[in-house]
């Protein structure tokens, strides 16, 4: 196997001093998921993670970086995080891949995976993992990225103005994609408007040639494309102004069929995920396989293998107390948007529907108007029985008709025996909240039991 990096180039890179001759394959921050021969990074945070370069060591580790001389291969710098992102730097300056940033409210994580299985029909292709898209997560990336990648896919997030221009200066993408614009990290911004400024940061770093894309079915674009005058524009959406038109589409309980019409060709795309949202995200691939000057018609073939993940939509079947249900893992995390689209997903499911929703976060001084807002979508997909957990749900529960309000509840534990006291054979379950409220634990709990019963 061919090193990712030498320490000889590592130190190149952060302008730093290497104890010796030695080599990593691959680039880790955290010793729990660190890998035989990678490169360990201790980064400084609630604690320093200098403190695990033995645990690293220990499990592994080809070396490290450092700020301070220690028992282990290294390469001394002045700061680790700065030396990440210099090392994240020469990772992609030393490739020729084109380089795709993903950023929005909605749909980042779901679009940046689909983007990864679209570019992997083309040549070698390079993704963030999980949602690595912070100021750790993105430089991490980078550094990971094998010289011979022909593709870089790279998710980008904030919650505050200024981390997207950060990391959009870090990585200067190619192609720089922002999937919607909507209601999350309230508590950190004025209003929406100032939440598109701040995503319209992405394009701060955008290569000389670059091109940003932009969803024009989005009420917040406009502002967008203002302060992108200057720049390569493509956008996707339903006008027949677009440059990825949405001519035509279908939902239906296992996906969706969609025509567009893309610089006069005709293009078909079928997902194999449900939910109106993916048309939007649909549309979204294929603009940036246009840009990427990819084949089109290819490009929508690859979109037939995107499934839902874990905590973003995964559906299985899962047998609870002998009784056999359809679960829908929203887990991941929660806006008010991200809630309809799920919401709309359980209306397409036959069967009986019962939703278990937790507390959204960082939502401002409007929270609870937010959290009762979502009875509307809810009646309107006809769910029977409705689990709530954490104190803003409060709200959503008031405003429910009563004989859709099932139990409150102030964790994960007290939703998993509400949810059992509620289930019916054949009904079909709806799981969403912020992640922090731990409803991934209650998904874990129901999956666990259908192994034990299974066995």
């Amino acid at each position: 196997m061919s090193s990712l990096w030498t320490s000889a180039e590592i130190a190149a890179a952060t302008g730093g001093k290497a104890s010796g001759d030695w080599i990593v394959n691959g680039v880790s921050i955290d010793t729990r998921t660190l890998q035989p021969g990678d490169l360990f990074v201790p980064l400084i945070d609630v604690r320093d993670g200098h403190e695990f370069i033995p645990k690293a060591m220990e499990n592994g580790a080809g070396g490290a970086l450092s700020d301070r001389d220690v028992e282990a291969p290294h390469v001394r710098v002045d700061d680790t995080l700065t030396a990440l992102q210099a090392l994240g730097q020469a990772g992609v300056n030393r490739s020729a891949s084109k380089r795709i940033a993903v950023t929005g409210s909605v749909g980042k994580t779901s679009v940046k995976e689909a983007l990864s299985i679209i570019f992997s029909a083309f040549g070698d292709t390079h993704k963030s993992l999980k949602s690595y898209n912070n100021q750790w997560g993105v430089p991490l990336t980078m550094a990971r990225m094998p010289e011979a990648s022909n593709y870089g896919i790279f998710e980008m997030g904030m919650n505050h103005a200024g981390e997207l221009s950060d990391l959009s200066n870090l990585l200067r993408p190619d192609i720089a994609l922002i999937t919607t614009v909507a209601p999350a990290h309230l508590a950190h911004f004025e209003n929406v408007e100032a939440i598109a400024d701040a995503k319209a940061e992405i394009m701060d770093g955008l290569a000389e040639e670059g091109i940003l894309i932009l969803n024009a079915d989005n009420p917040y674009t406009a502002r967008i494309a203002k302060k992108a005058e200057g720049k390569k524009i493509i956008t996707f959406g339903r006008s027949d102004d677009c440059d990825v038109t949405i001519v035509t589409s279908q939902t239906h309980e296992h996906g969706s069929n969609t025509r567009l019409r893309v610089n006069q060709q005709q293009i078909d795309v079928t997902l194999l995920v449900p939910g109106e949202h993916w048309i939007s995200n649909g549309a979204a691939c294929i603009a940036v396989a246009y840009a990427a000057g990819v084949d089109l018609r290819k490009a929508a073939m690859a979109l037939r293998k995107v499934r839902a993940e874990a905590g973003r939509g995964a559906t299985q079947t899962v047998t609870v107390d002998g009784k056999t249900i359809t679960l829908i893992d929203e887990s991941y995390n929660a806006n008010p948007t991200s809630m309809r689209a799920a919401i709309n997903v359980l209306s397409l499911k036959p069967g009986r529907k019962l939703a278990v929703l937790g507390d959204m976060f960082e939502l401002g001084q409007d929270e609870l108007e937010m959290h009762a807002a979502l009875s509307e979508p809810l009646i309107e997909a006809g769910v029977s029985r409705v689990i709530v957990t954490g104190e803003s749900m409060r709200a959503l529960r008031g405003a429910l008709p009563r004989e859709m309000r099932a139990a409150w509840t102030d964790d994960w534990n007290g939703a998993l025996a509400a949810l059992k006291d509620e289930i019916q054979d054949g009904d079909v379950v709806l799981v969403k909240a912020s992640n922090s409220v731990g409803l991934g634990k209650l998904v874990a709990a129901l999956k666990s039991k259908t192994k034990k019963d299974a066995a």
